[in-house]
């Protein structure tokens, strides 16, 4: 892994608004110093702890980088850099003296605003210095990494080694394991291999609030010993902890192959799923895309075919053999054709089959070339796949009446969709943010969730109660209270503390 001073690629994130509301830990609060002087006093303490000029930064480019986004901007105070364990700690002491927030920052490509600084200031911990390969067991099939490591970074170093395992778990394209970890996250391969709140992360070392270092098991596959601590930290957004080592089970490589076909619509290609779903094929993803989507890839001209606008389903095979990954085309295209599907396309060789999923991967910027000089407001929900049908119908209707433009794109397979709302104008920003307001209030009503995969940060926060209960809620502040009784780590994410 490289250790590179490379920047990470800028989010462009819908505005949140950070609130008091229902916190124990309220920006009035006594627990973080709102004077200018304990921040300087910290900044120093920091650059006399850290000799290294490239550690630590207060440069206002480096700032700004690490908290803007489109429609707000909430930079830290400082930017640090750690490169170990020990590092993260000396930080926190720092911190928790001069009662400054911090918030880790790995990949930035978090979607709710999750490490979107506190509005008094703070240290922003960036781990892109932390993403190192510490250890591959090849024969226990898992591997010990710094949480800056990139998952991609990860896979494509096994091929290179010509160990035929991989990390199954695949979001954004930069997203680091540290983040993964802490957003709960999942992609494509979900339908096959579930997701981070799986058993992928077999356990992580951890920075608490206290200063303490902690390693949440052992190495062993499985372990019934006591609670499972690793999965408190698992979509807790860093808000108990910095995870500083984890170590992740890894899967074999098996062969795959993709097929594309169409639908009369929406209700036909999600009913044909649950069909497929229910055949115990070797499916592992499948994507609904619509017809703006398909309509999407077209304009953005990256493709190298002329897709039918139609709404659409890309499928991955995986199995053992090719004669086991054509018998499960031949079982799909069966099942597919009784529910109106046309066009079966399955790719010739490995080539195509690229090119085909490629086009699938394409989703955010081809969603964006749809409307010249556009933003794009993203999210996701999740229900019964069952319900599913329902909900992207309803979704799609609302957003025809509002006259915005949006691509839906979901992971079929497991009951979760995303939408890409584009907006030009203030006006339409505030439209995107009504219509993503019902579609959550939709999902949930159908016993789904505010998220499937992109977390809580700010942008869903208000939804938990709803969607959790009160009881539920409380027992997470309750516990971020005993972890963080300052409310100093990335304050006001997740449960609102």
């Amino acid at each position: 892994m490289s250790n590179s001073k490379h920047k990470p690629p800028t989010r462009r994130l819908p505005g949140f608004c950070l609130s008091s509301k229902n916190c124990v830990h309220s920006p009035t609060s006594p627990c973080v110093s709102s004077k200018r002087t304990d921040f300087k006093l910290a900044i120093s303490d920091l650059k006399s702890t850290f000799q290294s000029p490239h550690i630590v930064s207060t440069d206002p480019d480096d700032l700004h980088s690490h908290g803007f986004s489109e429609n707000d901007h909430h930079p830290g105070n400082v930017v640090v850099y750690p490169e170990s364990t020990e590092d993260v700690v000396e930080i926190v002491k720092i911190a928790t003296k001069y009662r400054m927030p911090v918030t880790a920052y790995a990949g930035a490509t978090s979607l709710e605003g999750q490490y979107r600084g506190h509005h008094l200031g703070g240290i922003c911990v960036d781990m892109r210095n932390m993403d190192r390969i510490i250890a591959i067991h090849e024969a226990d099939s898992d591997l010990v990494c710094q949480p800056g490591a990139r998952w991609m970074d990860i896979n494509e170093t096994l091929k290179e080694k010509g160990i035929p395992l991989f990390f199954p778990i695949d979001p954004a394209p930069a997203a680091t394991i540290g983040g993964m970890l802490s957003t709960g996250c999942s992609g494509t391969n979900a339908v096959r291999y579930g997701t981070a709140k799986g058993e992928w992360f077999l356990n992580v070392t951890v920075v608490l609030p206290s200063g303490e270092v902690i390693k949440t098991r052992r190495r062993s596959r499985k372990s019934s010993a006591g609670f499972d601590v690793t999965k408190l930290f698992i979509g807790a957004e860093g808000t108990l902890g910095i995870v500083t080592e984890v170590t992740i089970r890894l899967t074999p490589v098996l062969p795959t192959t993709v097929a594309v076909v169409q639908f009369p619509n929406v209700q036909k290609a999600t009913e044909a799923v649950a069909d497929v779903m229910n055949k115990g094929l070797g499916i592992q993803c499948v994507e609904l895309v619509d017809d703006v989507f398909m309509a999407a890839i077209n304009k953005y001209g990256m493709s190298k075919r002329r897709w039918p606008e139609k709404d659409s389903l890309f499928f991955k095979f995986q199995g053992p053999s090719a004669t086991s990954l054509g018998d499960t085309a031949a079982a799909v295209k069966a099942v597919v054709e009784k529910h109106g599907g046309t066009g079966f396309q399955l790719a010739r060789n490995d080539e195509e089959a690229g090119e085909l999923w490629a086009d699938r991967k394409n989703a955010h910027y081809a969603g964006l070339a749809l409307v010249e000089g556009s933003k794009g407001w993203p999210t996701d929900v999740c229900v019964p796949v069952s319900k599913l049908p329902q909900l992207v119908y309803e979704t799609k209707m609302d957003i025809a009446e509002t006259g915005l433009v949006s691509t839906i794109v979901g992971h079929v397979g497991d009951g979760n969709f995303h939408a890409l709302i584009l907006f030009k104008t203030d006006e339409e920003m505030k439209k995107a943010k009504e219509v993503v307001h019902r579609m959550v209030k939709r999902a949930i009503a159908l016993d789904g969730t505010c998220t499937g995969e992109h977390g809580v940060g700010i942008g869903k926060r208000e939804y938990l109660v709803e969607e959790l209960g009160e009881g539920t809620v409380k027992l997470m502040k309750d516990i971020k209270k005993v972890v963080d009784p300052l409310g100093l780590f990335n304050p006001g994410k997740v449960s609102g503390c």
